[in-house]
């Protein structure tokens, strides 16, 4: 029997700004990565916050960010995270003043069975 599991990312760009190529790519490598997980947790570039505050998650984005609000803020979020935990990302991201928002949805897929005779 092999089984496998099948990801599908959709991604929405809300912000499309303007910059020379030398610019671009600096911004490139230095972005703001907001991960929500499905249970709402945040990882702020890779560095997982010790609660789901509101609070927590803007120091740690400022602490980052300094006074550069032209950094991409990408929001990744898992298919199943709670509603509210990315509006409580996009809002750090307009109370903080960021213009470039990208907003990515994880969709994973029911598992794939093959040569079984039977499914779940």
């Amino acid at each position: 029997m092999v089984t496998t599991t099948f990801t599908r990312e959709t991604q929405l760009e809300v912000s499309l700004p303007e910059a020379n190529s030398a610019q671009a790519a600096s911004q490139e490598q230095q972005r703001i990565d907001i991960l929500i997980n499905a249970e709402g947790q945040y990882s702020v570039n890779g560095k997982v916050l010790v609660n789901n505050q509101v609070e927590t998650l803007r120091r740690a984005v400022i602490e980052l960010a300094g006074e550069n609000r032209q950094l991409p803020y990408v929001i990744i979020a898992d298919a199943q995270t709670p509603h509210q935990a990315v509006v409580y990302a996009m809002d750090v991201a307009g109370q903080l003043g960021f213009s470039q928002l990208r907003i990515t949805t994880q969709e994973s897929a029911a598992p794939v069975y093959e040569d079984s005779e039977e499914s779940p």
